[in-house]
């Protein structure tokens, strides 16, 4: 019994061990660099006039070699919140329509809100036809896709509903709850609730706030009971490696629970993030700030994180490599992205801005409100902007305080029904191909698993385990072993991790092949195999648990 609840402890902490092993390798990529640009000139007093697409762009500062390029704009998306593609890079776009829609949040709960099928017909990058996919839907936060379907959940309720187009018309005519809690209703501000749906390497779908995870299984969501609630606000992203990441715009926290997975409870260190790190550098004031005047230094612009969300781990092809890795997070109040470098050392995970008091991006349209960022399938950086003039919710907007009269005084409630969809590139490095992964066999799908897009990866290894075709396990196990298999050449690390989480996910796991993983030379996919053989420690497998047990030293 003691043996067993030694191995539990390694368990629990496994992320935090390996990554002891390889904190030399990331330590060293894991750099502050040099300023973005020269300095932009700063905007003491932005213009409240509201600009076409193409003239915000100007407005945009990004590091050298960098550039926004738009992907989609009003009138097709408006209030657009959170985006999703599925296997064949068609993107869903949940759009807020009732979303402050003038300072007094009149409406809001009106069921009006919609999410829409965007889709690029001539491969150029910008999304050229627009559907509305399911309409008449109260503020949608959180989607999902899953094969065919389109997950869904609406604001004030857990109840997860998946659509589907049955006739090819981009427009959703079936649909059927996947999940739903008949006790459960949540009237709370609507700033403080969920949002995630992230399907994370471990086969577990997360989301923030509450203390629940989901396995799709079957064609439904089978919830489980984490210790801890997950805590976290708006947004969710995970790595290469299944670590997660949450933030807490409430608590003017970018970034929280990433030292190890929420499932085994809360561990936070105080120097984890710096007091450095909590400050943000706009480019122009910031006359909107709910936290009023103890938010803004003596030139006007923001000093804090106030209103984080949307974020990413970095995972794509097509950017620089030294991006690969990076937690990328919005900051609408700042009218900002920061780019952080996630640093392991020592068991332990920091932050750090990859600029010296600059940011990634920043812009001086006072109108650019970034609230989520993604990977995409072309391997680019995409960032969904709101574009509107107020973006606190009406609990903070009431009359004659701070913000409402910013608000007020600038007409900044005038600026709504809009949105902007961009997508960040570099020089010289073209836009990867247009996947296809829908419809497809399972064989076909396995030869993404190394990609090195880690869309693709995430999105093959999803669509394997929900074919549930298991004739492709041999193949899957050999690749597991470091074999090249079905492959164009051996493995990477990722993908036999990934390879090791496909078999997970089948139900298709052995022993066999945890013993070999067990004894792999990079340390994360030995990581990947302690984790995963918690299911035959609960079985109190002893020929597993004494193979564990080889690790301690």
């Amino acid at each position: 019994m003691k043996s067993k609840f030694w191995i539990l402890g390694l368990l629990a902490f496994s992320m935090l061990v390996y990554t002891c092993t390889v904190s030399k390798n990331t330590a060293s990529k894991s750099t502050v660099t040099g300023p973005v640009n020269p300095r932009p000139v700063f905007n003491p007093n932005p213009s409240a006039d509201y600009l076409s697409a193409q003239e915000s762009m100007k407005h945009f500062n990004l590091p050298k070699g960098y550039h926004i390029e738009l992907v989609a704009s009003e009138p097709m998306v408006k209030e657009p919140v959170a985006i999703a593609w599925d296997g064949d890079a068609k993107m869903y776009v949940a759009e807020l329509l009732t979303y402050m829609q003038d300072a007094d949040a009149v409406g809001e709960q009106e069921p009006r809100s919609r999410i829409s099928l965007l889709e690029d017909t001539n491969g150029d990058g910008k999304m050229d036809k627009s559907t509305i996919f399911i309409d008449n839907l109260l503020l949608p936060r959180m989607i999902l896709c899953v094969n065919h379907e389109l997950i869904v959940n609406e604001t004030n309720t857990i109840t997860m509903t998946a659509y589907k187009d049955t006739n090819g018309d981009g427009k959703a005519d079936s649909k059927r709850i996947v999940y739903q809690n008949p006790v459960y209703r949540n009237n709370s501000n609507m700033e403080h609730q969920r949002s995630g749906l992230d399907w994370n390497l471990d086969n577990w779908i997360y989301m923030t706030y509450e203390n629940a995870r989901f396995r799709y299984k079957d064609g439904m969501m089978k919830p489980d009971t984490m210790v801890n609630g997950a805590g976290g606000q708006w947004g969710l992203a995970h790595d290469n490696y299944g670590r997660l990441f949450y933030s807490n715009a409430g608590g003017e926290n970018p970034v929280v629970r990433f030292q190890i997975n929420p499932a085994y409870g809360s561990l936070e260190f105080a120097d984890q993030i710096s007091d450095e790190f909590m400050q943000v550098w706009p480019v122009m004031a910031t006359p909107d700030v709910q936290g009023g005047l103890p938010r803004l230094r003596p030139d006007s612009t923001l000093n804090h994180f106030t209103a984080s969300s949307g974020q990413s781990i970095y995972r794509g092809n097509t950017l620089p490599q030294n991006l690969i890795g990076d937690y990328v997070i919005c900051e609408p109040v700042g009218r900002l992205v920061r780019r952080a470098k996630v640093i392991n050392l020592k068991g332990k995970t920091t932050l750090q801005n990859a600029y010296y008091r600059q940011e990634f991006i920043t812009s001086s349209d006072i109108y650019f409100r970034p609230v989520n960022s993604y990977t995409g399938p072309d391997g680019n950086l995409y960032i969904v902007d709101m574009y509107r003039g107020i973006i606190q919710q009406g609990t903070w907007t009431p009359k004659d305080s701070y913000l409402r009269r910013a608000i007020d005084k600038r007409g900044m409630a005038k600026n709504i029904g809009r949105g902007r969809i961009y997508r960040v590139v570099y020089d010289g490095m073209k836009p990867g191909p247009k996947p296809h992964m829908l419809d497809v066999s399972a064989s076909k799908l396995v030869t993404y698993l190394d990609h090195p897009n880690g869309w693709w990866r995430d999105n093959a290894q999803k669509q394997i385990i929900l074919l549930g075709d298991k004739s492709v396990t041999p193949a899957l196990k050999q690749i597991a072993s470091g074999q090249q298999a079905t492959l164009a050449a051996k493995p990477s690390a990722l993908g036999r991790i990934h390879a090791l989480w496909t078999l997970e996910g089948l139900d298709a796991i052995d022993q066999d092949v945890l013993s070999v993983a067990l004894k792999d030379p990079d340390a994360q996919v030995r990581k990947t195999a302690v984790w995963i053989s918690e299911m035959f420690v609960k079985k109190n497998d002893i020929e597993m648990i004494n193979k564990l047990g080889e690790l301690k030293n």
